[in-house]
């Protein structure tokens, strides 16, 4: 399948593996450059040599550049895609807290564990070898006090014990001895020449020598030396005879027989007899001398022909050399179980040259392959048949270790998935809340900080829910408002019409979404308007729909097919109907004072009894100018006349609403050119700020002051300077303004 260019990059976006931050393309640049400096290396190896070797170390070193900043973007692509969830992170901690802690103790337990059996086991060796110094020490110092004790007599010196000895012990047939008196060798038997098996330690007289001081001061010489070539134990001792010395030596073999006694109990024993030191023109010192200063590093290979490589390090010289096995004896013990595994291990030998006295060295090495059953033994023998108790009872521990952190590991993986179920929970949750689902719930079955979180989304989101149903529910409510608003604008006068005599203005604003306020202006006659201002008690849905009932009912009783009269020859409420009647003469005029007493009865009877208005009603007269009022409970009207004087329509009575059987006073005033009638709500007088109330006085002068302007101005100015009394507060009250002017 062939993509193109764009699809296989926008496949590779997808993947994150398209270099978009500096780092990988600084790193994509790197590589670039190392691989076009390769090509070119290779080039100009064909024909200079030299050239392109100056060029592999730049190779080397944009190679390591880019491979260090491609591992740190591969190590945060890892980062993004695996340790992304909380699972995978809690993972990655545990396994770095938890897990990488006891790989690492268990790897230095099983390292020292191998030091620790292989050191044994070349202690076990080397034990053997010493022990068996000293015994053929003991015998060695017996054998001199035998010829030192001849030698004081002055009689031929015998070792007449060693026949014996050699006969009895199938030790010493590969032991020699050789005694020295003053430098003489000495025969050790009446029936054997004095004939030297090996040479006399010419170092015993050098006074510089470690060995030779130790003799002087009665200390045993007992070592590993190499003679021709070969390896000994070699016990030397030296007793004082008058002005001269005893010198007696006994050598054994360091052969096949010796060590195979020692690896019969322990395993493949395998001796190494190195190389002499390599020779090396060395270095010259400062003071011009030969600097032959020797390091010799041992290393064991197993891929190695013999297993043992030696590396010899002199001046600025070395060389490396696999050293040869010089025998091997005893074989690998079989495993008593599947941890029974192989031990090898190699240890030098302090070997010391027989012809000068020095440790030499040599790479004389001893590789010991064992199993730790076979080390146990030696460790515990001294217990006995309790050794086997002490190997269970480290497989007792063991194992209750390892139960115990089964169990941390289980109670681990619990708690985990605890938590990452608990998260995995929120974001499922988060995501219905996302798609706005708030009725999603998180079961909660614990009682940890986990389920007090749980507990706390679930209560979040309940609130949420409640507060999108009352959201809802408000809406619904505006909509109704809004629509309530809508009808009750219908209400109000849209289009006034101006008796010739009388110009009318009439402003409403509701303090909330519908009105508590009332006004309206009703055309009786070509000549009579009839004035109605009103204030309900309370604000809200409930006062508006107070106000469209005394409105329909003002209509009602005002215009709609009623006869004309100055009073009502009957008013009263019909028992048991809780309807008014009513009976009109016919050719009189309509009574304001009446009409409120039908209005109170009505209110009265179909309200509340808290639910109360107050209700100013005039009529104008446009013939006679005359305005008959009655007041219920409303604040007095005001007429400002053009010198400014003023009179308060107050004739009337209680509020409307509250109490039956009331009736109202009437009154009449004749109004004069010019002159304002004002009537007007709480809403404009009762507003206050850090001054106190606007009040009625306020209301008067700006009223006065712009009586001669239209009264659609005079009602903006009187809104306008209420707000600014206001300021930045809520408005209290409607805020109800009726003008009327007499021309």
């Amino acid at each position: 399948m062939q993509w193109s260019y764009p699809e296989l990059r926008r496949r590779l976006i997808e993947a994150e593996l398209w270099p978009e931050g500096r780092m990988a393309r600084l790193a994509c640049y790197l590589a670039g450059m190392a691989a076009v400096l390769l090509a070119l290396e290779k080039l100009l190896g064909l024909f200079a040599k030299s050239w392109g070797n100056h060029l592999g170390g730049w190779v080397g070193f944009l190679i390591f550049l880019a491979a260090v900043l491609f591992s740190v973007l591969a190590f945060r692509w890892l980062k993004r895609r695996i340790l992304w969830r909380l699972r995978n992170r809690l993972i990655v901690t545990y396994v770095f807290i938890g897990v990488i802690p006891v790989i690492l103790l268990v790897a230095m337990a099983g390292f020292s564990l191998f030091l620790f059996a292989g050191q044994f086991a070349s202690y076990v060796v080397i034990s053997e070898l010493n022990a068996q110094l000293r015994s053929v020490e003991a015998v060695n110092g017996a054998i001199s006090n035998e010829l030192a004790a001849g030698l004081a007599r002055g009689s031929n010196p015998t070792a007449e014990s060693l026949s014996g000895l050699k006969k009895r012990d199938r030790a010493w047939e590969h032991r020699q001895v050789q005694a020295w008196h003053a430098e003489k060798a000495l025969p050790l038997s009446s029936d054997a020449p004095a004939v030297s098996a090996f040479s006399y330690p010419a170092f015993f007289g050098k006074h510089d020598n470690e060995y030779a001081k130790a003799l002087r001061d009665g200390k045993p010489f007992h070592e590993i030396v190499n003679d021709h070539g070969k390896l000994y134990l070699r016990v030397v001792s030296v007793l004082p005879i008058r002005s001269d010395s005893l010198t007696v030596v006994t050598s054994e073999p360091l052969d096949q027989t010796l060590v195979g006694k020692i690896a019969a109990d322990l395993g493949e024993i395998t001796l190494y007899e190195g190389v002499a030191p390599a020779e090396s023109p060395g270095q010259i010192n400062a003071a011009g001398e030969k600097d032959s200063e020797l390091k010799t590093n041992f290393s064991f290979n197993a891929k190695s022909k013999n297993g043992v490589a030696v590396t010899q390090n002199s001046g600025g010289q070395s060389a490396n050399e696999d050293l040869p096995p010089t025998f091997t004896v005893g074989t690998s013990p079989d495993p008593m179980n599947f941890m029974d595994r192989e031990i090898p291990f190699v240890t030098p030998l302090q070997v010391v040259d027989w012809s000068s006295g020095s440790t030499e060295r040599r790479s004389s090495l001893l590789k010991v392959k064992t199993r730790p059953s076979k080390l146990y033994g030696h460790l515990f023998a001294a217990l006995g048949e309790f050794a086997g108790l002490v190997v269970d009872a480290l497989i007792a521990v063991g194992i209750f270790f390892a139960v115990i952190e089964l169990i941390a590991l289980i109670i681990g993986t619990r708690m985990t998935r605890t938590v990452t179920g608990a998260v995995a929970q929120l974001h499922d949750a988060t995501k219905h809340v996302d798609r706005g689902d708030f009725s999603h719930r998180i079961p909660v079955k614990s009682s940890d900080q986990l389920a007090d979180l749980a507990h706390s989304f679930n209560s979040m989101t309940a609130s949420i829910e409640k507060l999108i149903q009352e959201q809802k529910e408000k809406q619904r409510l505006e909509n109704e408002l809004a629509i309530a608003q809508e009808v009750q604008a219908q209400l109000f006068p849209r289009q006034v019409s101006d008796l010739e005599s009388l110009e009318v203005h009439g402003f409403c604003r509701p303090a909330r979404t519908v009105s508590g306020d009332y006004y309206d202006f009703l055309t009786a006659s070509s000549h009579k308007l009839i004035l109605a201002v009103g204030d309900i008690s309370g604000k809200g849905i409930s006062a508006a729909l107070l106000m469209a009932t005394i409105h329909s009912a003002v209509r009602a009783y005002s215009v709609e097919n009623l006869p004309q009269m100055r009073e009502p020859v009957a008013v009263g409420a019909v028992a048991g109907a809780g309807r008014v009647m009513a009976a009109w003469p016919e050719g009189v005029e309509v009574s304001p004072g009446a009409l409120l007493s039908l209005l109170n009865h009505q209110l009265y009877e179909s309200t509340p009894p808290e639910k109360y208005a107050t209700l100013f009603l005039g009529i104008y007269d446009g013939r006679s100018h005359h305005l008959t009022y009655s007041n219920g409970g409303h604040l007095p009207p005001i007429l400002i006349g053009e010198d400014g004087r003023i009179r308060r329509l107050e004739a009337g009575g209680t509020v409307v609403g509250l109490f039956d059987n009331m009736t109202y006073d009437e009154g009449a005033v004749e109004m004069h050119p010019g002159e304002i009638f004002l009537a007007y709500s709480d809403g404009v007088t009762e507003p206050e700020n850090d001054f106190g109330e606007f009040g009625e006085q306020r209301l008067i002068d700006l009223v006065r002051e712009n009586r001669h302007l239209p009264l659609t101005q005079i009602s903006q100015i009187v809104t306008m300077a209420v707000d600014d009394w206001i300021g930045d507060k809520e408005q209290p009250d409607d805020v109800t303004l009726v003008l009327a002017r007499a021309r």
